[in-house]
């Protein structure tokens, strides 16, 4: 018997659900002509100077039209965002938020030098490579013809953006999003396990606040 489309969305975790729902919907509502993809571009001047602070939120959302590379946007966010929240945040939802932020903060300060008025695919991008650090030993099949582990996946998919869209502009937002991700992975990661950190734990840690906000059960990342 097919699931429920209730009970499919319901089973989603919060996190993802939210900005899977937000992206859909601010897609909907430029497809309406309710607003315009000028109203949602991130640039400080307009954002802070202009006092347009929205924009802060609504680079991360906007993917572009209804079409088929929004729904290949939408499914890497359901897959990997879902993935990393059920099991690398499992129980630490507060966790997962400060991880979603430090990421957008990485982004919003790099994208000036780069000119990227759309951050939200290297959000996504950033997700992926940190869920691929964390499975190693996972193997998976690129296109159903090659078959990789996990962490190859990022380097993979940079390499189709640059030879198949159009060279390196194609795949810089890729590439600054693999930069967040893996900064992430260094402090939190490999920094405890291999550069002799006296606590055991990750550089990062999510402060009281965002765990009051959000809920925090279980151990710390």
């Amino acid at each position: 018997m097919a699931q429920p489309v209730e009970q499919w969305i319901t089973d989603i975790p919060p996190v993802t659900r939210v900005w899977v729902a937000a992206s859909l919907a601010t897609s909907v509502l430029v497809e309406c002509q309710v607003i315009a993809p000028l109203q949602l571009y991130f640039s400080w001047k307009a954002a802070i100077g202009n006092g347009q602070v929205w924009r802060l939120i609504t680079t991360f959302l906007y993917f572009g039209p209804l079409s088929l590379d929004l729904a290949f946007h939408m499914f890497f966010i359901m897959r990997y965002s879902r993935l990393l929240e059920e099991n690398s945040f499992s129980n630490k939802r507060a966790d997962y938020v400060w991880l979603l932020f430090l990421c957008c903060v990485f982004l919003l300060i790099i994208s000036p030098l780069l000119t990227m008025p759309f951050l939200s695919s290297s959000l996504a991008f950033a997700l992926v490579y940190i869920w691929s650090r964390r499975n190693p030993s996972i193997k998976m099949s690129l296109f159903g013809v090659i078959t990789i582990t996990a962490p190859y996946l990022p380097l993979c998919l940079v390499a189709f953006s640059w030879l198949l869209q159009g060279g390196f502009q194609a795949a810089i937002g890729d590439i600054i999003g693999i930069l967040a991700g893996h900064t992430y992975v260094f402090l939190q990661d490999y920094w405890p396990r291999e550069m002799w950190s006296t606590t055991g734990k990750g550089e990062i840690q999510t402060p009281a606040l965002v765990k009051r906000l959000f809920g925090q059960t279980g151990r710390q990342t």
